[in-house]
């Protein structure tokens, strides 16, 4: 369902992501992992068609970022790291803009809200301003609207960010609900998590993908913790480049 074919991301002299290829199948959840300035977010935004690859593509439910991007967007469900959304806005009022914009109407809207709402736990601030919710609230919003067409895809970058220990139990639980029918990519910093949700791991440093195995391998390879293997592949890699 995500096929990437050598993605390729410049920004000045800088090569933020260097011609990468995966693919993603469905009842897959990949921990997409790698410390700051890798590329991950910059390889996500591409994936969801926020930003052109120079060159290379990729196949989200069989259309292409570059040929086909609306389509593309209409396919997936992505949660920026900053996830924007408009603070003046009740909860409510937001998660009706989202459906307008993607074309929800009617009784398929009434039956995406309340099949989304206590899905994501924001019953209690529903008719609240976003900008009066704490960080962990407002990532449930940005969460919801990821969520609120029911997407065979999602692009999660940073999905727990701001929330509290149950608060991130609840989502963990829920990726891992959606993890078979869907197609999950998962970016995030707490490998904990991946090893809570993930059935395979690619680690990216430096642009290039340094390895691609599953949570379970990776220790046994490297035999230690997820957190020593991390360290392990992206420590000796970059001083090796350098």
């Amino acid at each position: 369902m995500i096929k990437v074919d050598k993605l390729r991301r410049t920004f000045g002299p800088i090569v933020a992501v260097d011609s990468i290829s995966f693919e993603v199948e469905q009842g897959e959840v990949l921990g997409f992992l790698g410390p700051n300035g890798a590329g991950k977010s910059t390889a996500m935004k591409m994936l969801a068609c926020f930003l052109e690859p120079d060159s290379g593509t990729a196949q989200i439910n069989g259309y292409d970022i570059v040929k086909d991007p609306v389509n593309v967007r209409k396919s997936l469900g992505y949660l920026a790291e900053s996830a924007p959304a408009y603070g003046e806005m009740t909860v409510a009022g937001f998660l009706r803009f989202i459906c307008d914009a993607r074309q929800i109407k009617g009784a398929d809207r009434k039956k995406a809200l309340e099949r989304i709402v206590p899905m994501c736990s924001i019953e209690s601030v529903y008719h609240q301003t976003i900008e009066t919710l704490s960080k962990g609230y407002k990532r449930r919003v940005g969460l919801a609207q990821t969520l609120i067409h029911d997407p065979k895809v999602l692009i999660l970058d940073e999905p727990t960010d701001g929330l509290d220990p149950n608060q991130k139990h609840e989502v963990r639980q829920l990726i891992s609900k959606m993890a078979k029918d869907k197609c999950i990519i998962v970016s995030t910093h707490i490998l904990e998590e991946v090893e809570a949700v993930c059935s395979r791991t690619i680690i990216i440093a430096n642009g290039q993908i340094r390895t691609d195995t599953t949570p379970k391998e990776l220790k046994k390879e490297h035999n230690g913790s997820l957190d020593e293997a991390f360290r392990m592949i992206t420590l000796n890699k970059v001083k090796s480049d350098n």
